[in-house]
């Protein structure tokens, strides 16, 4: 176990969520283990997801942004740990790194957020909408085809920033981030699952590890919270074998019954144009499976180049 001179060193982004999100896993291992606040030191990383604004994630490289810079340091020793927001994260990590704890998710719901409107259905014909998530874009495009949708990059504070000049009418966010962050009175309203599918492993940290690393292994294994372990399983390989990316407009949401998964999956065009929706049940044992069946099933229904711009 750390102790102040062996101190475990937890690598993350510097926005103030991700920070948020790091003292929240320092806590609950703090809890877990009985240690004191200094065996622990956060390490801030910055990433070219947060270096680079002023483009689409599609342009300079999707979700690897986020996580690149911060997994090289874990590879190298310089942290023991990583903590992201899972639905930034690839499905597949680098050579001797592991994801195999997650705290409990929040809530999985998008945020409705305006200065003068407080549901999506109020927005007036025409109205410009932010948003930097091709999953939100399409899902809006799909919905409301009327509405104006403009790039809307950076983290909560910066967005709430650029609705308070006038760059947009609204935006969405993550619940789970604002309640994380102590925000949820920031949301006007939020989104039902049923009118919008949220994207695959919204509301759920990961920590990842070096897989050689039995120390931390053991230190993690006792905040690793099994269910939503369960729901990750299914929602992330269904996004695997959907092979997604932030160049395709993908939702999906796992959600556990007794024993037993339901999944629901929708993919989009990326201007909205056509959505196709499935859904599936199964047992917790054959997560994976019944992950990698529905999108094998939206896949087979989807037109050749279905994810292709237009």
């Amino acid at each position: 176990m750390p102790t102040p001179r062996d101190t475990l060193k937890i690598g993350t982004r510097g926005s103030p969520l991700a920070l948020a999100q790091a003292f929240e896993t320092r806590t609950r291992l703090m809890t877990a283990h009985g240690l004191p606040e200094d065996a622990f030191e956060i390490v801030i990383i910055k990433t070219t997801g947060d270096k680079i604004l002023d483009r689409p994630l599609k342009e300079i490289g999707g979700k690897g942004l986020f996580t690149k810079e911060i997994e090289d340091a874990m590879l190298v020793g310089q942290i023991d740990i990583a903590v992201h927001s899972m639905k930034d994260m690839p499905t597949l990590q680098p050579d001797g790194l592991l994801l195999d704890c997650y705290l409990p998710r929040e809530d999985v719901r998008d945020a409705f957020v305006s200065p003068g409107v407080a549901r999506l259905a109020d927005l007036a014909q025409g109205a410009v909408v932010g948003s930097s998530s091709l999953r939100r874009r399409a899902q809006l495009a799909n919905r409301r085809p009327d509405l104006k949708l403009v790039e809307f990059r950076g983290n909560v504070q910066t967005r709430l920033k650029k609705l308070a000049d006038g760059v947009a009418e609204a935006t969405f966010l993550a619940m789970a981030g604002l309640n994380r962050l102590g925000m949820a009175h920031v949301a006007r309203s939020a989104i039902e699952v049923t009118e919008m599918l949220p994207a695959v492993a919204q509301g759920c940290i990961g920590i990842e590890r070096r897989a050689d690393d039995t120390r931390v292994e053991a230190l993690l294994a006792a905040i690793h919270h099994h269910p939503t372990g369960q729901r990750l399983a299914a929602e992330r390989a269904y996004l695997a074998e959907l092979d997604g990316s932030c160049e395709t407009p993908i939702a999906g949401l796992a959600v556990l019954e007794g024993d037993r998964l339901w999944l629901r999956g929708e993919i989009l065009r990326p201007d909205g144009s056509e959505s196709i929706c499935a859904e599936a049940r199964a047992g917790v044992q054959d997560a994976a499976e019944l992950g990698r069946g529905l999108a094998r099933e939206l896949l087979s229904r989807a037109p050749k180049g279905f994810f292709d711009w237009r």
